[in-house]
């Protein structure tokens, strides 16, 4: 892989973490069940991408 490449995975999983976090703080803050239960799968599957560009490395 090229420098550029690394820079590019580098900033995908810096982005990935970021939504996962954010995601996990929303799903906290909210009392509707099912909005709930819809943001942590978000989260879940920014964890799941955040997994994928991991393992390109």
């Amino acid at each position: 892989m090229t420098d550029k490449e690394l820079l590019y995975i580098e900033d995908a999983l810096g982005h990935e973490q970021y939504f996962q976090q954010k995601c996990k703080e929303t799903a906290q803050s909210l009392s509707d069940p099912a909005l709930k239960t819809c943001v942590e799968q978000f989260a879940d599957r920014h964890t799941q991408i955040f997994d994928r560009f991991y393992a390109l490395l």
